[in-house]
């Protein structure tokens, strides 16, 4: 009878430990060929182009990951040089008009310092802390006050002329009014003619008035006026206003005329206090002064030792 063949599963073959004994003395010769003489370099690089397209596929998920970080840190980046460089530019925008400023500040002392340079009295530089806000008054609020010598009735001036007048004081601070409020009252004559006047501010806004002026008063559009030293507070000389309108009124035989100032203090924030005699007497200090070297006599005629 014809023998019948067993199933695989339960042939015979090799045992397991010859085939890896096998395997193992196949790869290390393979080994040291390769090492020797390189005969599986075309092997090697005909698997590296077949398994490439699967090792880029493999890779493309951190790839992707990767560049999306790129992209993100190169936008954060990006908008961190832009922040920088926008602060820089507002930075050295600042520094360029504190430089300015600086410069405009320095010119202006020193023409203050020129215009102490021509006049007698004694001047105190100060500098502006702020302007209080009033509807009615336009005054200016300095930094310096009695301390620094400083007293009420004193006149401020830039270098275009008369800018206002000490109003009130204390240790630190003084307030002054300006040419244009209506506190304000100079005496002053025309620099063409020499024609005594008195210029009032709060006339109109940043004007001064000057009132009182016969219909045929010596004055025209254009005339300067300079201060003319009566009263004291004010030193003879100094620049005020320049004459912008002359109106007559033929019917009451009077006119007004309307100027400019010449002091321009919205403009600058350091200016010159004058340090005159600004103290009035008391009006029974004179009857005082006349009593004491006055000798004492019955005759009705006290005075006539002092005629003699």
């Amino acid at each position: 009878m014809r023998q019948t063949a067993l199933p695989r599963m339960f042939r015979r073959g090799p045992p397991a430990e010859v085939k890896l004994l096998v395997l193992a003395l196949l790869s290390l010769a393979m080994l040291v060929a390769d090492a020797q003489w390189r005969v599986f370099e075309p092997v090697r690089q005909t698997v590296s182009i077949a398994l490439y397209p699967f090792q880029r596929a493999v890779l493309l998920p951190r790839d992707l990951v990767r560049q999306v970080n790129d992209w993100t840190n190169a936008a954060t980046l990006v908008r961190t040089e832009n922040e920088a460089l926008q602060r820089q530019r507002i930075e050295l925008a600042q520094v360029s008009t504190h430089a300015a400023q600086l410069a405009a500040e320095n010119a202006q002392l020193r023409r203050l310092l020129g215009v102490s340079d021509t006049t007698q009295q004694s001047a105190v530089v100060v500098e502006v802390l702020y302007e209080p806000a009033s509807a009615f008054n336009q005054r200016l609020v300095f930094n310096k006050g009695s301390s620094s010598g400083i007293a009420p009735g004193m006149p401020v001036i830039d270098e275009g002329g008369v800018v206002g007048q000490i109003v009130r004081v204390t240790p630190m601070t003084a307030e002054a009014a300006l040419l244009t409020d209506d506190q304000v009252s100079i005496p002053v004559q025309l620099l063409r003619n020499g024609l005594r006047l008195i210029a009032f501010g709060g006339a109109a806004q940043g004007k001064v008035e000057v009132r009182y002026l016969t219909a045929d008063a010596d004055i025209r559009e254009g005339d300067t006026l300079v201060t003319s030293g009566v009263g004291g507070l004010f030193p003879a000389g100094l620049p005020v206003a320049r004459v912008d309108l002359v109106e007559r009124d033929s019917a009451s035989g009077f006119a007004r005329a309307v100027a400019e100032p010449l002091a321009h203090p919205e403009r600058y924030r350091h200016f010159l206090v004058l340090q005159v005699n600004s103290a009035i007497p008391e009006p029974s200090a004179a009857p005082a002064v006349q009593a004491d070297p006055a000798p004492t006599t019955n005759d009705a005629d006290g005075a006539s030792p002092k005629a003699d």
